[in-house]
């Protein structure tokens, strides 16, 4: 086989793996585009349940600040019973930090400088504002993964241009350069695949 034969045979096989891997790597762009929409969807949707949860807790807290602002008049007013009438409609999470509040001495201003003071609410706040910035994180993650894929199908338009180029009409030693340089820049891409995620 001549030497003219073995380029044309080497020429066809590069373009050929080529075309394939970058229909692959535009398909794998695709893809990952598609889930980080997914990705920022669900952040959102979790941005919305995390609102939800602190308006929960403020109004919460706004109707434990109204009761015991009831209580305080009470206690100034010297009037035991309804202090204690008071006391007895304070909310789970108030009234938590209200013992505490007050068997510490009541140091602080007030139940409500209390880290037992939880309204409710403000749990599950911090646990979907968290799930939001995961989801988030994760969105930017998979655009990145989208990205490198475009790269790569501009890597492997490069080769496809270079193995191109070295049928055309050029001197024996300038083809032998730009298929060798197309058959490199080939490798390094498919090298490059293998070190990212893929999703079917």
């Amino acid at each position: 086989m001549d030497e003219h034969r073995l380029r044309d045979i080497i020429t066809i096989f590069v373009l050929s793996v080529t075309a394939v891997l970058t229909a692959w790597c535009g398909f794998e762009a695709s893809k990952w585009g598609g889930e980080m929409s997914i990705a920022f969807s669900r952040a959102s949707s979790a941005r919305i349940q995390a609102a939800n949860h602190e308006g929960e807790a403020r109004d919460a807290r706004q109707f434990d600040l109204t009761i015991y602002a009831q209580w305080v008049i009470a206690n100034a007013d010297r009037r035991p019973e309804l202090a204690q009438y008071i006391e007895e409609r304070f909310t789970p999470a108030f009234a938590t930090a209200f013992d505490a509040w007050q068997a510490d001495g009541s140091l602080e201003p007030s139940p409500f400088a209390r880290v037992e003071y939880l309204p409710e609410g403000t749990a599950a706040a911090a646990d979907w504002s968290a799930k939001a910035d995961e989801r988030f994180d994760q969105a930017l993650e998979n655009n990145q993964r989208g990205d490198n894929f475009s790269l790569l199908t501009v890597l492997f338009a490069l080769v496809l241009f270079l193995t191109a180029m070295s049928q055309r009409r050029v001197s024996r030693w300038s083809s032998g350069i730009l298929l060798a340089l197309g058959i490199v820049a080939g490798i390094v891409g498919v090298a490059i695949i293998f070190t990212l995620p893929v999703i079917i």
